[in-house]
């Protein structure tokens, strides 16, 4: 139940919280944009048009459209099996789950070199087929899709909880094959929570640095997402280029933000 604000304990509260978003939010989004443009729109407009810059966002879309067709599929069948069906070894697999939320992105991209580096164990297997996954893409890819795991999962999982058995029951009464009871009764009651997971899983992606960085090493043209693009340019001090980086990148979580948002309101409304 909502209220309106009353008392002075109220507008207290409201301004505890204005200041502490704003602090946290507005206050660094002011610093990028004032950082944009201090050297002029001209500087700013051959920053946004860089061929590097542009080569690292394109990387960055890749990887993160990829991975979210991957997790849309083998997150939601994952959610699918941990809800309806039992078997030994539920609860460890329901509990691996969580692990991304806890490890260090560096210590997945740590742990991902240890594995398909040149001396790590699977190395010499990748070599022999001619695979390069250390500081090549497909390693970036294998990490950022390790970071993301939860995401689609743990949003599948209630609303597969909450399904009615009873429409499904009843289709297939009426003689409906399991693909069409999936098609037309399972799949309308899942599609807001399917489209949910694949944005937040989307910006996920899109703002991945550490796993990346060691698992990619961020070689410029090559391995070097949004995220590197805008940590080698303040490394080399081109604070137009990163500042620049950092609001087109800004913009996108924004966006998706804003986009699972409405997604969300509207799956609690429906």
């Amino acid at each position: 139940m909502k209220t309106n604000i009353r008392g002075w304990g109220g507008w207290l509260l409201l301004a505890l919280v204005v200041v502490y978003v704003g602090f946290l939010i507005a206050a660094p989004i002011g610093s990028l944009v004032n950082g944009a443009f201090t050297s002029g729109l001209s500087e700013a407009w051959q920053s946004l048009t860089s061929e590097p810059f542009l080569q690292s966002v394109w990387l960055s879309i890749r990887i993160a459209v990829v991975v979210v067709l991957v997790q849309a599929i083998f997150g939601s069948l994952t959610a699918w099996v941990l809800t309806r069906q039992d078997f030994f070894g539920k609860a460890l697999i329901n509990g691996l789950l969580d692990i991304p939320f806890a490890l260090s992105p560096v210590v997945v991209g740590y742990m991902l070199l240890l594995l398909f580096g040149r001396n790590g164990i699977l190395g010499p297997l990748m070599e022999s087929l001619n695979i390069q996954v250390a500081f090549a893409v497909p390693g970036m890819f294998l990490a950022t899709l390790f970071v993301s795991l939860p995401f689609m999962v743990r949003e599948m999982t209630p609303v597969i909880q909450q399904l009615d058995f009873s429409q499904e029951s009843a289709a297939a009464t009426l003689g409906a094959s399991k693909w069409r009871i999936f098609w037309q009764v399972i799949f309308p009651q899942l599609k807001t929570a399917l489209i949910y997971g694949m944005t937040l899983t989307f910006a996920r992606a899109l703002g991945e640095f550490g796993a990346v960085l060691v698992i990619g090493g961020g070689v410029q043209g090559r391995t070097e997402t949004a995220t590197l693009y805008i940590f080698r340019s303040l490394d080399e001090r081109q604070y137009t280029d990163a500042y620049v980086a950092a609001i087109v990148l800004g913009c996108f979580s924004v966006m998706l933000v804003l986009l699972a948002d409405a997604l969300k309101r509207k799956r609690s409304q429906d």
